[in-house]
């Protein structure tokens, strides 16, 4: 081969080369570019996943499902789960090892009892006790003393149930003696018994009465005859999410799970 086709030759395959290296880095360039657009798999900034189990107070059932629902729309990756039982039966679980992250009762007596299974508690709402009759108030019960009326079967919670405690209060302060036809492990067993007619009046707290509206009448207990029932919260030692309990514990102190409680019937802390 001529002198002058080896330099044909080697011009052509300069020129190649030089075409396919601005193809190669644009190909380059738009694989970058795709990657960059590509979503990304991780959470987003601020969030990650946390699953809580809260001990609640029975009286709080209706009033935590909705709380717990806007708390996990505002903490995305953040799951609630709720136990509802008396404050007794929560502390007993407590005690137990029972596997939960906070823990609100309806009151501070058995909260106290706990000290050293929980974190600082601190008062969320409160509450007041009112009468549960049958629909219509058939016995015309108009307020503490009608309830020893013996022709009235009257439900009331057990002693060592924060509603039981509070209402043996009352009753004693009043020196009015009831003979209850059964005593119940939380107030929402005496609603139901109240609601189902197996009673004609049982002590309640006033956001329970209000929530079957339908199904009970409320008769009103004058605040100078009447107890406020605390609700303190708080995290528990055991958790396993320390950080996300106390976050919640916290929040339920803001203006938004406050208006949630209120509009519930609570009455500020």
């Amino acid at each position: 081969m001529s002198p002058i086709q080896n330099r044909r030759r080697a011009a052509a395959a300069t020129l190649t080369a030089a075409l396919l290296v601005p193809a190669l880095a644009a190909c380059g360039s738009d694989d970058t570019k795709a990657d960059a657009a590509a979503p990304s798999a991780s959470p987003s900034a601020g969030t990650r996943a946390a699953n809580l189990t809260v001990l609640a107070a029975s009286s709080l059932t209706d009033v935590f499902k909705t709380a717990g629902a806007a708390y996990e729309k505002a903490h995305p990756g953040t799951k609630i789960t709720f136990s509802f039982a008396g404050s007794q039966e929560l502390a007993a679980q407590v005690k137990q090892g029972a596997p939960a992250d906070a823990l609100v009762t309806a009151d501070t007596k058995t909260m106290d009892a706990l000290g050293v299974e929980t974190n600082g508690a601190s008062v969320i709402a409160k509450n007041r006790l009112v009468i549960a009759t049958g629909k219509g108030n058939p016995f015309k019960v108009a307020g503490l003393k009608d309830l020893a009326n013996t022709k009235i079967k009257v439900v009331l919670a057990a002693p060592e149930v924060p509603v039981g405690r509070y209402g043996k209060q009352i009753l004693d302060a009043q020196k009015i003696e009831v003979k209850p036809v059964s005593q119940e492990p939380n107030v929402r067993a005496v609603l139901s018994k109240v609601e189902l007619g197996e009673a004609d009046a049982g002590l309640v707290y006033k956001t329970d009465s209000a929530k079957s509206a339908d199904k009970v009448a409320t008769v009103e207990i004058p605040d100078d005859q009447n107890a406020v029932a605390s609700y303190p919260a708080a995290t528990l030692k055991q958790s396993k999410d320390a950080e996300a309990a106390a976050a919640f514990v916290a929040w339920l102190s803001t203006p938004e799970a406050q208006k949630i409680l209120q509009d519930a019937g609570f009455q500020k802390p």
